[in-house]
């Protein structure tokens, strides 16, 4: 018999008891899993936000990180394109010893258009209250995070925009006993610190001659439109990935470098808002 085939032989036999033997062992302790989904719009998602920075640098790998925030959405348009029910769908798989689910939204529901635009004072706190109720429902838990701060200055002083929609947040936080990440007063604090200059490399790439001089003066200028603002696609091979990120220069959203500060943060307080998930999360 050839030394190849006697090899075969012996592990057809030896096989068996070594899967036998890998069944029986006890030393090895099955794991503790948890989850994080992200919901939310432009400000969180992939290629303009800070989840997927948060995902890839602030979570231990025994933590499933899901960053389905979406750009242009509201707690309006999240719902009634579908979105929703996909993040419940997630919250409700078995098999995690806990799943949160972190909820940040303002940017659109400030919006004009009508797809988006909600009512700050009923509206939009309602659409929160009742994502909380469903979350809870679907036997996870909810975390409310106010939205991220426009880095927009005016005479020095940050324009932040969004504090009376980051208000009704907090509002409904206390009023449902829900955990809160106060992302805008925290991000506010780090971009007026910066000032309107060097918080301009908080974004998505660099601004122009002119609103670089204007940021000087302590005051930016009016934001360009979408597409004026917005950089050319990247460049695709055949049968490559073709799908693209809008890319610009803005006061809203992030870069590699923003996403970093502002993925730092959400951790930092995170921790603090749910103590129980402290140890999956990364200084």
């Amino acid at each position: 018999m050839s030394r190849l085939v006697l090899a075969a032989a012996v592990l057809a036999v030896a096989s068996p008891a070594l899967a036998q033997q890998a069944r029986e062992r006890t030393d090895a302790p099955p794991i503790e899993p948890y989850k994080i989904i992200l919901v939310g719009d432009s400000t969180m998602a992939v290629g303009s936000g800070w989840a997927s920075m948060f995902c890839a640098r602030h979570v231990k790998s025994s933590t499933a990180c899901l960053n389905l925030g979406r750009g242009g959405r509201s707690t309006r348009s999240y719902r009634q394109e579908g979105s929703w029910p996909i993040a419940l769908a997630e919250a409700k798989v078995a098999g995690y010893k806990a799943t949160y689910v972190l909820i940040q939204f303002g940017h659109n529901d400030q919006s004009s258009a009508p797809e988006r635009w909600t009512e700050q004072g009923t509206e939009f706190p309602a659409n929160l209250a009742h994502m909380v109720e469903e979350v809870r429902a679907a036997g996870a838990v909810p975390v409310l995070v106010t939205p991220l701060a426009r880095r927009q200055f005016k005479d020095g002083k940050l324009d932040n925009t969004l504090e009376s929609w980051s208000e009704q947040v907090r509002k409904v936080a206390t009023a449902t006993n829900t955990p809160l990440v106060d992302l805008n007063r925290r991000s506010a604090a780090v971009v007026q610190k910066l000032g309107a200059e060097e918080s301009m490399a908080l974004a998505q790439t660099e601004p122009t001659a002119e609103e670089r001089a204007a940021a000087k003066t302590g005051t930016t200028l009016k934001p360009r439109s979408a597409e004026e603002a917005r950089l050319p696609d990247l460049p695709v091979k055949p049968g490559g990935p073709r799908g693209q990120h809008t890319r610009k220069f803005d006061y809203t959203h992030l870069g590699e470098t923003g996403a970093g500060v502002f993925a730092k943060l959400v951790a930092d307080d995170l921790a603090r808002a749910v103590p129980a998930l402290a140890s999956q999360l990364v200084p």
